[in-house]
C-alpha cells in the first residue's frame, strides 16, 4: 500500500512539473511573440543599422583617429556625409524626373495627335488580328473613345504603380532613419560587437566568435562589391550620358544604379542608349561614346569578383549566390542577408567535414 502511495505522490509531482513547464514555456511563448509584434516594424531599421554601422565602421575609425580621438564628432560627420550622399543624387533623380514628366505633359496634346489608320492586313494575324485592327481602326478615328476602352483595364496597373511609388519612399525614409540611427552605434560599436560575440559562443563555444568575424567581413565585402561598384558604374555612366547630351540622362543613371545593386546589370539599358547613339549622333561622337560607355557597361563584370574576394575565406560562388537569392527572396535587405546566411552555412559545413576527417584519422 505504502509503495503505491509512494507512485502516485510521484506521478502527480510528475504531472504537476510538466504543468507548470508547459504554463512557463506558454507564458514565454507568447511574450516573444508581442515583443515580435511590437519590434517587427522596426526590423528593418535595425537590420539596415547594423549593416551601415559594420560597413562605415573603418570610415569611422578613420575619422575619429584625424579628429584626435572625438568619437562623437567623428559619429556626426559620417552620418551627416551619408545622409548628403543619398539625399543629394535622390534630389537630382527627383528633379530630372519633374523635368521628364513635364516635358512629355507638354508634347503629349491628344487633341493634335493623329494614329494613321491601320494595315488591312493586320486582320489576318492569327488569334490577335481582328481585335487588333478594330482598336487600332477606332484609336485612328476617335482616340478618346478608344483610351475610354482601355482605361478600366489600366486602372490595376495604376494602383500597383502608385503601390510600388510609395513602398518606394517608405523605403528610402526608412534608410534617412536607418543612417541616423547607425549615426549612435558607431561610438559603443566595440561593446556591442563584444557583447553579439558572448552571445555565439554561447551557441557556439569553438567557433562563434569567428562566425561573427566572418559576418562583418561579409558585409563589407557585399557593401564594397555591389553597392560600392554600382555606385560607381551609376557616377561615371551618368557622367558620360550627361557630356554628350543624352536625354533623361539622370533617369538612366538611376536605372544603371537599380540594376546593378538588385544585380541585373545595367546592360539592359546601356547598350539600347548606344545604339541611340548611332542612330540620332554623328559617327565620331557616336563612337566616342561607344568607347567610353562600352567599358562602363563592363566594369562590374571585372571589378566585383576582385573586390569582393578580398578579405573573406567563404568561395566567391558562394557569396555570389547568396547575394542573388537574397535579392530575389528579401529585396534590398537580402542583399546582405543572402551572402551572410550562406557564408556561415558554409564554414559549419566545412567545419563538419574537417572535424569528421580528423575523427576517422584518429
Amino acid at each position: 500500500m505504502s509503495r503505491d502511495r509512494k507512485a502516485l505522490s510521484r506521478s502527480e509531482q510528475t504531472t504537476s512539473s510538466f504543468v507548470e513547464v508547459a504554463i512557463r514555456l506558454g507564458a514565454l511563448a507568447l511574450l516573444l511573440y508581442w515583443s515580435l509584434i511590437l519590434v517587427s516594424p522596426f526590423i528593418s531599421i535595425a537590420i539596415w543599422s547594423a549593416v551601415l554601422t559594420v560597413a562605415l565602421y573603418p570610415v569611422f575609425e578613420w575619422i575619429s583617429l584625424r579628429l584626435g580621438g572625438r568619437r562623437r564628432l567623428a559619429a556626426a560627420l559620417v552620418t551627416v556625409l551619408s545622409l548628403l550622399v543619398i539625399i543629394g543624387p535622390a534630389t537630382w533623380l527627383a528633379l530630372g524626373l519633374v523635368d521628364s514628366l513635364r516635358m512629355i505633359s507638354e508634347r503629349l496634346d491628344f487633341s493634335n495627335l493623329t494614329i494613321p489608320p491601320p494595315s488591312i492586313s493586320v486582320k489576318d494575324w492569327p488569334l490577335i488580328g481582328e481585335p487588333i485592327y478594330q482598336f487600332w481602326n477606332l484609336a485612328s478615328t476617335n482616340l478618346r473613345a478608344a483610351l475610354a476602352q482601355i482605361i478600366p483595364q489600366l486602372k490595376p496597373l495604376g494602383g500597383s504603380l502608385l503601390r510600388i511609388g510609395a513602398d518606394t519612399g517608405l523605403g528610402i525614409i526608412m534608410f534617412l532613419v536607418s543612417i541616423i540611427v547607425a549615426g549612435f552605434l558607431f561610438s559603443p560599436a566595440p561593446a556591442i560587437v563584444e557583447a553579439v560575440k558572448k552571445f555565439a559562443h554561447r551557441l557556439n563555444p569553438s567557433r562563434g566568435e569567428e562566425f561573427v568575424d566572418q559576418a562583418g567581413a561579409t558585409i563589407r565585402a557585399v557593401s564594397r562589391g555591389v553597392i560600392g561598384i554600382s555606385v560607381l558604374q551609376a557616377l561615371l555612366a551618368g557622367i558620360g550620358l550627361i557630356v554628350a547630351d543624352i536625354p533623361q540622362a539622370s533617369l538612366i543613371a538611376f536605372g544603371v544604379l537599380v540594376l546593378g545593386i538588385i544585380q541585373i546589370g545595367p546592360s539592359i539599358i546601356l547598350i539600347p542608349v548606344i545604339i541611340w547613339s548611332w542612330t540620332f549622333m554623328d559617327t565620331k561622337s557616336a563612337l566616342l561614346f561607344t568607347a567610353y560607355m562600352v567599358p562602363v557597361n563592363l566594369l562590374d563584370n571585372f571589378l566585383r569578383p576582385i573586390v569582393m574576394g578580398r578579405g573573406l575565406k567563404t568561395p566567391m560562388l558562394v557569396i555570389l549566390i547568396g547575394v542573388i537569392g537574397g535579392t530575389l527572396a528579401y529585396g534590398i535587405t537580402g542583399l546582405f542577408l543572402g551572402p551572410i546566411v550562406l557564408a556561415v552555412i558554409w564554414e559549419l559545413f566545412v567545419g563538419w567535414i574537417e572535424e569528421r576527417e580528423k575523427v576517422s584519422k584518429a
